[in-house]
């Protein structure tokens, strides 16, 4: 006898309340509605909330009408922008109950996803970021009827920002000042990227098409405008055009002797203090030995190479984008370390290369892209590599890759989660394997 599937419920037209139990890996807040899981955006645990139920594909959400009794932990928004911005996600629930929720997304998503329970490893306590507001040195914006815009929350739609007071003090009013100046290049843009380090910023813009004159003419008066260091014209295709100085110096973590370059249209991390500690990390979790050569992939602008090679006898960085090989040289060149070479590529396809002329390592460091490093396991473990260390940004990508790991025969050592984005569910995880 053939069995068949039930119907879905139909969905009510008129709201619905519920009580929010906990909160999922996207920082939604999840109930239940006649058995099925339900996401709210913007809800927290305890929250009773009026929603308006919508099916978006295979996923229930419900849509915050209401919060009809606040929870435990939810507070007053110091952002007027945060009921529909999708930048801070957070901003409502309590500091602490952020801390303790990002503990336990990264530690199920590992036990759910991964299939690693947390008694297979060491887990340690949180490590809290130094600033939780006024923090980031980074940001991504678009153009939107002369303003510039931050996307909404889970939607393209856009909401004008002029100040913000997530960036930090040179960043946070740049937005508003930025805008009208940047309005001749505004039709030909896809986004603008913000950059400061300490009290000096750059921005690049991000062209749908070529780099023409009255684009560079716009930038070079919004930079002298503003007194800003530079800026970066990026086309579609072909070089960079520079405007002024828009790499910014800094130190290396753990190494100030040795200075590191940012650029506004390459990957920084975007809180600085808090990377001193994501740094400070994974070294311990890695423990480089005088004698030991590392392989570093995504290694980036060097956030990680320099201090791995204070210790550890040499570093090859693996790197895609052109622009952070480029400053992880500089670096290398002025700061005086003849123990690190750079390969620019496709990390996969680079291992394969590695592999094929009969290369080794004892350790290596992965600090992924969002979308993690799928096959990692198979390249590490043809690579003779003892020791991985795992930076993620994304906990569904570690779990999937932490359990590639493991089939391989890694064995999970340690986690060590960050909160390096106070005010969102993004969450920042150093986990550590062995064999």
């Amino acid at each position: 006898m053939l069995s068949v599937p039930m119907p879905l419920s139909v969905l009510p037209e008129s709201p619905v309340d519920l009580t929010i139990e906990r909160l999922g890996q996207l920082g939604e807040g999840v109930a239940s509605w006649q058995g099925r899981t339900v996401f709210v955006p913007g809800a927290f645990p305890g929250d009773l909330v009026s929603v308006h139920l919508e099916q978006q594909g295979k996923v229930l959400r419900g849509l915050l009408r209401q919060v009809v009794t606040p929870g435990k932990d939810r507070r007053p928004s110091p952002c007027a922008l945060s009921g529909d911005c999708g930048g801070c996600d957070w901003l409502e629930l309590d500091v602490a109950a952020q801390r303790s929720a990002k503990q336990e997304i990264v530690l199920s998503t590992l036990e759910h996803l991964g299939h690693l329970q947390r008694d297979r490893f060491t887990v340690r306590p949180l490590l809290v970021a130094p600033r939780d507001f006024g923090y980031r040195r980074r940001a991504v914006l678009h153009f939107a009827k002369g303003s510039l815009a931050y996307f909404g929350r889970r939607s393209h739609e856009k909401v004008a920002v002029s100040e913000c007071g997530a960036l930090t003090p040179v960043l946070a009013p740049l937005p508003g000042k930025l805008a009208p100046l940047l309005k001749p290049l505004s039709k030909d843009a896809e986004e603008v990227h913000l950059l400061a380090e300490g009290s000096k910023a750059a921005f690049a813009v991000m062209l749908t098409g070529p780099v023409t004159a009255r684009h560079v003419e716009a930038t070079e008066a919004a930079v002298r405008a503003l007194r800003l260091e530079g800026a970066v014209l990026v086309p579609k295709e072909g070089s960079p055009r520079l405007v002024g100085k828009p790499a910014l110096r800094s130190l290396s973590p753990l190494r100030p002797e040795v200075p590191i370059y940012l650029r506004p249209d390459s990957f920084a991390q975007a809180h600085a203090e808090a990377n001193v500690g994501l740094v400070t990390a994974a070294l311990y979790e890695l423990a480089p030995r005088e004698t030991d050569s590392v392989l570093e992939l995504y290694s980036g602008n060097g956030n990680f190479t320099f201090p791995l090679a204070a210790t550890a006898a040499s570093v090859l960085g693996v790197e895609s984008s052109p622009v952070g090989v480029e400053l992880a040289q500089r670096s290398a060149r002025e700061g005086g370390v003849a123990n690190v070479r750079f390969i620019q590529g496709d990390a996969r396809k680079v291992c394969d290369g590695l592999k094929g002329e009969g290369q080794r390592f004892d350790l290596c460091l992965a600090d992924p892209p969002r979308a993690g490093a799928p096959g990692l396991a198979r390249q590490v473990s043809a690579l003779g590599v003892k020791r991985v260390v795992y930076v993620a940004c994304d906990p569904a990508s570690l779990a999937r890759d932490a359990a590639g790991l493991v089939e391989e025969g890694y064995k999970p050592l340690a986690l060590q989660v960050v909160d390096m984005f106070p005010q969102t569910h993004h969450v920042e995880a150093v986990m550590s394997f062995e064999r």
